[in-house]
């Protein structure tokens, strides 16, 4: 059985790679446009709102889509509904946008066309309230953050998913604290990276294969940290928020997936949750304190200290356009993306904001 099953696998990933080669032109990014990428993550009705992205870094709003789900609001949440980051994830090399919806425990497919949207698919999870979402080639993986907490694997066939019940792992996490708040892959793509927070205050690592995550993760805890958002620097080391120290922590991957720590700074701010990486320079987003910090990455993951940006209140999740000019950050108390130009020292400038209709508490930004 097991022979099968890897035979199953296989053959699923090996059509998911000719399908996407099959892609035709026009459901991708074709660089005519550049679009940004909002959720609502309105728990009466989930949308993402798509902007045309000007030459100058300003947004406009071309159209809003139903993504046929509901937003979630978690427990206690106030400007983050989700309580995590990467709940909107777009596949550049497929020209695929997926969005999260944790009132209805589904993911929506979207096919992109410039700044229009096509909507190919909803999708279960297997789990209850996906909050966070990666893609990578042929794979897709979500993470559910109640009854435990679990990642589930999905194959990429064309512009459709298909989960794989067998690449589905448990967190194991407590129902009174523990809360998973972000999966993504490795800038090879031979890990998945998963950060808790609450009781368990993990970085947990599973290596990928042909069958899926491995059983169980390496995993890495300092208490009180509530590791939250994560990004990977231009070497590969991770640079992780702990908001629960408010702070910026890098580490070395090793080939086992054992996290060793390199630095950490403290940003003197308040609710530090996501972090966006842009170059040599990482963005951290302050909701309790309504500003960025902003760090340089040294070649060995030492971290340099930057200052502060100011932003709308309640800033959340962040996205960095593809060329690098241009950071947009959602701030969640009003439901408003703040739209800056970035310059090679690390410095922002802010250059206007727009008001997401139905975004208020909402998470979810991609830029392309």
């Amino acid at each position: 059985m097991k022979t099968i099953a890897r035979i199953a696998i296989i053959g699923a990933a090996a059509a998911a790679a000719a399908a996407s080669a099959a892609l035709p032109a026009s459901a991708a990014n074709t660089g005519q446009t550049a679009p940004v990428f909002v959720q609502t993550d309105d728990p009466s009705g989930n949308t993402v709102v798509a902007y045309h992205r000007a030459a100058d870094g300003t947004l406009t709003r071309t159209a809003v889509y139903p993504t046929g789900g509901l937003g979630g609001v978690a427990a206690g949440s106030v400007v983050d509904h989700l309580t995590s980051q990467g709940s909107l994830a777009y596949d550049r090399s497929s020209g695929l946008l997926y969005a999260v919806n944790a009132g209805s425990d589904t993911i929506t497919v979207f096919a992109v066309h410039g700044d229009r949207l096509q909507r190919t698919q909803i999708i279960s999870t297997g789990g209850s309230f996906p909050n966070s979402i990666a893609a990578r080639g042929g794979l897709v993986y979500v993470l559910n953050g109640l009854k435990g907490g679990s990642i589930q694997g999905f194959t990429r066939v064309g512009d459709r998913l298909v989960r794989v019940p067998g690449w589905k792992r448990g967190l194991g996490l407590s129902e009174n604290g523990g809360t998973p708040a972000e999966v993504a892959f490795t800038p090879d793509g031979s890990k998945l990276v998963v950060t808790t927070r609450g009781n368990a205050d993990s970085v947990e690592v599973f290596s990928v294969g042909l069958l899926g995550p491995a059983a169980k993760p390496v995993v890495y805890t300092k208490a009180g940290s509530a590791p939250f958002g994560f990004t990977f620097d231009a070497r590969g080391h991770l640079v992780v928020t702990e908001s629960g120290l408010n702070d910026v922590a890098t580490f070395a991957i090793a080939r086992d997936g054992r996290l060793t720590r390199l630095d950490e700074v403290a940003t003197g701010q308040a609710a530090t949750c996501w972090v966006v990486r842009n170059g040599d320079h990482v963005y951290a987003s302050n909701a309790g304190s309504a500003n960025l910090s902003r760090y340089k990455v040294g070649g060995t993951g030492s971290l340099t200290a930057l200052g502060e940006t100011a932003t709308d209140a309640g800033t959340v999740d962040a996205a960095v356009s593809s060329d690098g000019r241009d950071l947009y950050v959602q701030t969640g108390a009003n439901g408003v993306v703040d739209e800056f130009r970035t310059s090679a020292d690390g410095s922002l400038t802010r250059i206007g904001s727009v008001t997401v209709p139905g975004a208020v508490g909402g998470e979810g930004i991609a830029a392309a």
